[in-house]
């Protein structure tokens, strides 16, 4: 019988849609690697000079001191940004974007957060996404844009001052980097928390299927 129910779920798996193809599953999981690496590095480069009244504990912290920190925020950075243009532009020329993303109406944003917080949103079809998500993956895109955007101003405020005064100047930036920094960690905790509530979702990003 275990026999049998095993060649049942291969044949079951090889003709089932692909939900995410091998193009959006290899970003996906670089990209995943590399926004962990870039906000690890950046807690040890905030404890440098806080903007805030507290630091981050050195347990989740990447680099060990400023210097070790700015060298992987900087490997991580050149990873993410190859990475983020290689997904920008296939989502564009492939229309994912289009066919995923659109539309998003506020009357759907308001009805799918109305069933998702009383445990009636719908996830049998992975192929489609809920308003929500739609609007937390069009958000989170906007909002990589403007944290590379803004880390740039950061790291060459001189060179690229044009830049860093469209931010307000180095210092405005600076919290701007950090604001976009802390929404990047609220999407990747409800990401992660989606996943678990729906592990087949999880299994499709590692398959495909």
């Amino acid at each position: 019988m275990s026999s049998l129910a095993a060649t049942d779920e291969r044949t079951a798996l090889a003709t089932a849609k692909v939900i995410q193809p091998a193009w959006v599953r290899t970003v996906h999981w670089i990209n995943a690697v590399a926004m962990i690496m870039m906000i690890m590095s950046g807690w040890q480069i905030y404890n440098a000079s806080p903007l805030f009244g507290f630091k981050f504990s050195s347990s989740i912290t990447l680099g060990g001191w400023l210097g070790g920190a700015l060298l992987w925020h900087f490997a991580a950075m050149w990873l993410l940004m190859v990475n983020g243009l290689v997904y920008l532009t296939l989502g564009l020329a492939t229309g994912r974007f289009r066919k995923k993303l659109l539309p998003i109406t506020p009357e759907g944003v308001i009805s799918d957060a109305r069933a998702a917080l009383t445990g009636r949103l719908s996830h049998d079809d992975l192929t489609k996404y809920n308003h929500v998500q739609k609007l937390l993956y069009a958000g989170i895109i906007v909002v990589g844009v403007v944290i590379v955007l803004s880390g740039l101003s950061i790291w060459k405020p001189v060179q690229l001052q044009w830049l860093t005064a469209l931010f307000g100047g180095y210092d405005v930036a600076r919290y701007v980097h950090f604001i976009c920094m802390a929404a990047i960690v609220a999407f990747l905790v409800v990401h992660v928390a989606l996943a678990v509530l729906v592990p087949k979702s999880l299994r499709a990003m590692i398959i495909g299927r």
